[in-house]
């Protein structure tokens, strides 16, 4: 059984791992990206504010050497589901299973003013330039601002905004300067309401001005101000954006979207053809776009393949579950883990920011990176 990865994010890198360990050398996995490397989405928040270095979050595919499992850095040029085969710069691939793990693609075009007048942080690439403008930046007003529906990790705006005033404490120019965050959501973290209640909180005691159910339309450049949904304007001397979020094009061209995004079973994430999974960013499955998620889909997706492997029933369905660990700042880590299944309102528990689950964040990073890449690090 030939199993072809299509991106080698969370997700593909998970359901490789998990084949490879499970399967040894009777796996048969093609795990396909076009890059050489890969980031986890929190490492670009610490270069961006100076903990560490970009080439310090770099973990190599060349490290991907696991039984069973071949790397292929290529851009996918074409999708056929119907033949779970695929077409790309290094030739054509088929599978006698498909998953399609490529995330969300970003779009800061999409916005007006957004390319022109503000920076862009949820890239690598945006991220690593951003730093470079905190770096120069003399003080002033700071937007933290939201553009459309659905974005990834919702937390992470958040994270941003208290991190961006340690930033600017350390740097003495707290007092110059003022930071708003414009979200969508009316609550930071809506499933999680002790969580979006200590965000709230250390919002109000940092001065950070909070404007839920808001998005970002515009930006005009000349005159500096951020244009919201509800025509309300914000003056900014720097803004740090979320972009639009879309599939990639080479999926939006296969015929497999819905209303932007690959509907699958959530609870099998199979998609409507046979033998074709969708895990992660790329679906609408119905829980936040975000690594954890994505992980924990391509589990559900391993232990079914190896469950057919071993000519097993199928049992391994998905929960809905995720955490995430919120950078609070003051070098203090909160964790929320919440639970999405169809048909029911998502619940989630907050545990308190303390030392302790700093910790446990770097064991995340560095576990995963043990896992996937046979390397030992520390994100910081």
């Amino acid at each position: 059984m030939r199993v072809l990865v299509l991106g080698a994010g969370f997700g593909g890198l998970e359901l490789s791992t998990r084949l490879s360990e499970e399967l040894g050398d009777e796996a048969d996995v093609i795990l396909i990206d076009k890059s050489d490397d890969f980031i986890m989405g929190f490492s670009k928040l610490d270069v961006m504010f100076g903990r560490t270095t970009a080439e310090a979050v770099r973990h190599s595919y060349a490290d991907v050497v696991k039984p069973g499992v071949r790397f292929v850095q290529s851009v996918i040029r074409s999708i056929d589901p119907d033949s779970r085969s695929v077409e790309t710069d290094a030739g054509r691939f088929e599978g006698d299973v498909l998953v399609v793990a490529l995330g969300a693609d970003l779009d800061p075009s999409a916005t007006p003013g957004l390319v022109e007048a503000g920076h862009e942080f949820y890239t690598p690439a945006g991220a690593f330039a951003a730093a470079k403008v905190l770096d120069s930046f003399t003080g002033g007003r700071v937007i933290v601002g939201v553009t459309s529906t659905p974005f990834k990790c919702p937390p992470a705006p958040s994270e941003t905004a208290l991190m961006l005033h340690d930033f600017l404490v350390g740097r003495g120019l707290r007092e110059a300067s003022e930071i708003s965050l414009v979200m969508p959501l009316g609550s930071p973290i809506p499933p999680s309401p002790a969580a979006s209640e200590a965000l709230l909180v250390a919002f109000a005691e940092r001065g950070i001005t909070w404007s839920p159910d808001s998005l970002v339309r515009s930006l005009d450049g000349e005159r500096r101000v951020a244009v919201l949904a509800d025509g309300r304007e914000l003056p900014f001397d720097l803004f740090l954006g979320v972009p639009a979020h879309r599939v990639p094009d080479v999926v939006a061209e296969s015929g497999m979207c819905v209303d932007g995004w690959i509907p699958v079973d959530p609870l099998t994430l199979e998609t409507t053809y046979p033998d074709v999974y969708a895990v992660g960013d790329v679906t609408s499955v119905g829980t936040p776009k975000a690594g954890v998620f994505s992980e924990r889909q391509a589990g559900v997706v391993a232990d079914r393949l190896i469950e057919r492997h071993r000519s097993e029933a199928g049992h391994a369905t998905y929960d809905g579950t995720g955490l995430c660990y919120i950078e609070f700042g003051s070098d203090r880590i909160g964790r929320v883990e919440v639970t999405f299944r169809s048909g029911q309102p998502p619940v989630g528990t907050f545990n308190e920011p303390s030392q302790e689950l700093r910790e446990r964040k770097a064991d995340f990073g560095s576990s995963r990176a043990k896992r996937w890449f046979g390397t030992d690090w520390a994100n910081h």
